[in-house]
């Protein structure tokens, strides 16, 4: 739905609230018309269901305002003497409509400063959790959420089975696009295993101002672009098409930011003709062919030592071995005299094929993984020159990204039927990439990332559990000299929790003394 729509829906609310209210309205000593100025009516309602004023700033947050929504239904049939569980049932299935019938047919009295407590314990407990769904669902959308890593495609800067809080902040909080669905889940309910929201309707996109913009090196969450999978790690064929920010969630590092021009030569990035500074945080790694002579022990006990989990010993040669590791590794490994054979992978060449296509983005040309490029990633207002050649880099922007329709006809390009040699990129986009290079699926393959599908910055570990170790070992499992380390930043990522630890004492502490001096004064 366009603005335009959404505000000729707000107007069609209004009026409905206004047919159905305004003599309740009438009944509470207000004046009918206080039902029908929007916004006004809706704080008026609160001071008459005795609620607070800001109860109205709920009603506007997405995924929010469907909690609240039947909450004011109940709270208004509950202000004039309808509180019992059927008149509770009404006014939820109806959506508020059973407020209409109250409103015309039944001679209700308002009742003046109703108590809001809740009068039994089960009313009690469904309150509480009413209340911290609603605050959990805004801090989920608007400031921070836990994200899991379950690939290895960042291994050695991010673990399979880190816990992280992503920060909505930095790049500026996402105002959620799909208007009707599941609070703080993703695109599927869990343990149901069926789809958490609506398609429709489509809020336009919006994001509040961020303090940063991305950077270099910045490890970034995003929405898959491409993703039609039916769920994460469902590659089973079912095809959905999702909206924009129920798409996959991934986790990448950023190399190549807007106007940038981007290349990959032997797996080291270029950027505008500089070796792309990764930093000392990075652990980049790459896929390496190891054989030996068949004492295995030296190899084994550096695999234990660099933590090396990606790949392994080949089932019909012993003595064969796929390894993901960093330079440091490769370098300690170069010096087993054990080893007859060590050299990088390069098995997936421009010979790999998906669905007959080249594998590597933009699929017209005889790239590698390692060897690619250059490309240039858009910026928002340049003016691309398009042409056969080049339409290949930009047709995913010009169609899936910015919603154009696009033709080919006899070698001429047709965007929204005009002819075009040109065309202006409306947002900014980034390349973004795994740093196990010869393990990541990421812009390699399927190209930018627009700025819209940014969900934000993860800011530090806060658990981190080995899925290697089993969860009757729990005191193994958990990777204790990773709690509460910060992502980004430079030397050696250095642990906070015994800093939490000790405020979490403190703060009980505080509670506890707090309590038996209360308890004192109380006698």
């Amino acid at each position: 739905m366009t603005f335009t729509q959404w505000f000729l829906f707000f107007l069609a609310v209004q009026v409905i609230h206004f047919l159905g209210t305004w003599k309740l309205y009438v009944k509470a000593g207000r004046k009918a018309w206080e039902a029908a100025v929007p916004v006004y009516n809706a704080v008026v309602l609160m001071q008459i269901i005795n609620r607070p004023k800001w109860w109205v700033i709920l009603l506007f947050i997405p995924i929010v305002n469907l909690i609240m929504f039947p909450v004011v239904w109940v709270e208004t049939l509950r202000s004039f003497g309808k509180n019992s569980t059927v008149d509770t049932i009404l006014g939820v299935v109806t959506l508020g409509f059973y407020v209409y019938y109250v409103n015309y047919f039944e001679n209700v009295t308002y009742i003046q400063n109703r108590s809001i407590k809740p009068k039994t314990e089960a009313g009690e407990t469904v309150s509480s959790i009413l209340f911290a769904v609603v605050v959990a669902t805004i801090i989920h959308t608007f400031f921070i959420q836990p994200f899991t890593i379950p690939t290895s495609s960042l291994e050695k800067t991010l673990l399979v089975g880190d816990f992280l809080f992503v920060s909505k902040v930095n790049y500026g909080a996402r105002v959620p696009q799909t208007a009707i669905a599941f609070p703080m889940v993703h695109d599927t309910i869990p343990l149901a295993k069926v789809k958490s929201y609506s398609k429709f309707p489509q809020i336009p996109e919006m994001r509040f101002p961020g303090f940063e913009k991305p950077e270099h090196n910045d490890i970034m969450v995003f929405n898959w672009p491409i993703d039609t999978v039916y769920m994460f790690f469902d590659r089973s064929g079912r095809r959905a098409d999702k909206p924009l920010d129920k798409k996959s969630n991934y986790v990448k590092r950023t190399v190549g930011l807007p106007g940038d021009n981007l290349e990959i030569k032997d797996g080291v990035v270029y950027i505008n003709n500089k070796v792309l500074d990764l930093g000392d945080r990075a652990k980049i790694q790459y896929s390496y062919n190891v054989l030996t002579n068949g004492d295995n022990s030296g190899l084994l006990s550096l695999i234990k030592k660099h933590n090396i989990t990606d790949g392994g010993q080949s089932p019909q040669n012993p003595n064969y071995f796929m390894l993901s590791m960093t330079n440091e590794a490769y370098n300690d490994f170069k010096t087993l005299s054990s080893i007859t054979k060590i050299e990088k992978d390069t098995r997936y060449g421009s010979e790999l094929n998906i669905n007959d296509k080249l594998a590597i983005f933009p699929h017209t040309k005889p790239w590698t993984r390692d060897n690619l490029g250059p490309i240039h990633i858009p910026a928002k207002g340049e003016v691309i020159q398009l042409t056969t050649e080049t339409l290949p880099f930009y047709k995913a922007i010009i169609t899936d990204y910015e919603h154009n329709k696009l033709e080919v006809k006899n070698g001429s390009i047709f965007i929204n039927d005009q002819p075009a040699t040109t065309y202006t990129i409306q947002q900014d986009y980034y390349y973004m990439m795994g740093d196990n290079r010869h393990n990541s699926e990421d812009s390699r393959y399927w190209g930018f990332v627009p700025a819209d599908h940014i969900v934000g910055k993860p800011v530090f570990i806060w658990m981190s559990m080995d899925p290697n170790v089993p969860m009757s070992k729990l005191f193994d499992k958990i990777r204790w000299e990773r709690l509460f380390t910060t992502v980004h930043g430079t030397g050696k990522p250095h642990s906070f929790f015994i800093y939490f630890v000790v405020l979490l004492a403190g703060w009980g502490i505080y509670s506890f003394v707090k309590k038996r001096k209360s308890k004192k004064y109380n006698y």
